[in-house]
């Protein structure tokens, strides 16, 4: 239901969605991916297993690589002239959401922090380059329009970051205090059962 919603706002807001340089990539990208993210789910759980994606490393290369190349201006400004890269665009990345999705638990927490760390730092260098740029890299769109794009691209991946830095350091926490929580010996337990008798 909510791939299929994410696919339909994708698909019928296009124009609008790519009129803006920053709309194109903030809005139309994640929907196209939490439409290949919500696709993944209902596959089934063997698929979890699969050999060809051991600790998610296929998965998550695939995806990587994917986003890089959709970050460069060029194939931007070719989406909107020809359709066959728009097509091919919107596969990649509904590819890409489904390949996330089924290697982000597979991958554990140093797998997710390599590729994470990278995916987010080279969205970062991206936004920083469309902010410092003095040329218009999309024919496109106007610079205005691509210095916006590259805050948002800064702001997103420092945000994701932090969320996933808080994710784990909640995670760790709880380890913890459950690890250091005082266990009861059974000659305690007993006293407090004829206590409470």
């Amino acid at each position: 239901m909510v791939g299929a919603l994410a696919l339909a706002v994708a698909v019928l807001a296009r124009q609008w969605l790519e009129a803006s340089m920053w709309r194109h990539m903030v809005l139309q990208f994640p929907l196209l991916l939490l439409t290949g993210a919500a696709w993944a789910g209902a596959l089934p759980p063997a698929w979890q297993g699969r050999s060809i994606n051991q600790y998610g490393i296929t998965g998550w290369v695939a995806a990587s690589s994917i986003l890089a190349v959709l970050m460069i201006p060029r194939v931007l400004d070719l989406a909107l002239l020809r359709p066959e890269v728009e097509v091919a665009k919107c596969t990649a990345l509904v590819l890409a959401g489904l390949a996330l999705r089924l290697s982000w638990q597979p991958a554990g927490r140093v797998l997710q922090f390599f590729f994470l760390g990278n995916l987010l730092a080279m969205m970062a260098i991206v936004g920083l380059l469309y902010i410092d740029s003095p040329l218009r890299l999309c024919n496109a769109y106007l610079q205005d329009d691509q210095i916006r794009l590259g805050q948002w691209l800064v702001g997103i991946s420092s945000a994701l970051g932090l969320a996933w830095l808080g994710t784990v350091t909640h995670e760790v926490m709880q380890r913890e205090a459950q690890t250091c929580a005082p266990r009861q010996f059974p000659a305690a337990q007993d006293d407090e059962k004829s206590h409470s008798k």
